[in-house]
């Protein structure tokens, strides 16, 4: 521990992130003679060699490949020592940022929010209503630290946690002439005037929809759900809503059309960056969240 000059473990690390000697000196702004020296020397204290030069950059040793595991390691114990002498001193500060699509209703979230306040004042927390695709790249570009959605499209670049499942019916207005009744053939609806969400709609609904030749005639648009229930409410057109936010409007307003058998269903989750990218108030939320989830899945007897 004493003879080694421990920014070799650092170059190292940046060489392997970069995928070559020479990315990595333009990433970090240092000549590669020297990143190269690093390298030689780093080989040299340790006795092995670490990697080979090809033509598309280096290639790690079986030597290289362990200690890729041990520095990566390090890097992150390093990037994890402000939040623990943070935690450990009480003196959280900072920004919990939230992207997420709108009316996401879940008690967990909820009150890991008023428990996140509570204990650290001095976290900011600042929500943003989004449509999904500016959920992901909002925190996939650092923009924001949390991204609550469904999945959309997977990016293999962030962490997906379940947070809550989440069903669709579809319903018309106490006005609309099919008020009361209720429908096993989910294809007689298809000549309907439809009220579409467009950009905020999950693929499981946009698929249920096409399988069923929904949305051709369409009476009206709108992104955020309470838009979409007031048409829907008025009489303009039958619309698809999550259970849970049609479960908030005023009672007798809205008609469920469709058996429950056939409802559509799919997870909204938790969108995180990789760990190693997480702020303190981001850690302490996700931590909060899990123990909640954990808890609520312990009670119902498993993960649904």
């Amino acid at each position: 521990m004493h003879r080694v000059d421990w920014n070799l473990f650092r170059h190292f690390h940046d060489i392997v992130e970069a995928g070559s000697v020479s990315a990595a000196a333009r990433r970090r702004n240092i000549r590669q003679p020297s990143l190269s020296a690093a390298l030689k020397r780093l080989e040299d204290h340790l006795q092995v060699s670490l990697c080979r030069r090809t033509s598309q950059g280096i290639e790690l040793t079986a030597a290289g490949l362990a200690l890729r595991q041990v520095v990566t390691e390090m890097v992150d114990a390093v990037r994890l020592a402000p939040h623990l002498t943070s935690q450990a001193a009480k003196q959280i500060v900072g920004m919990l940022s939230i992207s997420m699509i709108s009316n996401v209703i879940s008690p967990e979230l909820n009150e890991t929010l008023a428990s996140v306040h509570r204990r650290y004042p001095a976290v900011e927390i600042k929500i943003a209503i989004d449509p999904w695709r500016v959920v992901l790249e909002r925190v996939s570009s650092g923009e924001c630290n949390i991204g609550i959605t469904h999945h959309g499209e997977i990016d293999q670049s962030l962490q997906y946690e379940p947070l809550i499942r989440e069903t669709q019916q579809l319903y018309c207005g106490r006005t609309h002439p099919l008020y009361g009744h209720r429908f096993r053939d989910a294809t007689l609806l298809a000549p309907e005037p439809f009220i579409l969400t467009h950009g905020d709609e999950p693929d499981d609904l946009r698929r249920f929809r096409e399988r069923y030749g929904y949305g051709d005639r369409v009476s009206g648009h709108a992104e955020d759900l309470h838009e979409v229930s007031r048409l829907i409410e008025l009489g303009i057109g039958i619309g698809f809503l999550p259970t849970i936010v049609a479960g908030l409007a005023t009672p007798n307003t809205l008609w469920p059309l469709l058996d429950t058998h056939l409802l559509p269903s799919y997870f909204i989750y938790v969108i995180t960056p990789q760990a190693a990218r997480l702020s303190t108030p981001t850690r302490l939320f996700l931590d909060e969240v899990r123990r909640r989830l954990r808890a609520k899945h312990d009670l119902a007897g498993g993960i649904p």
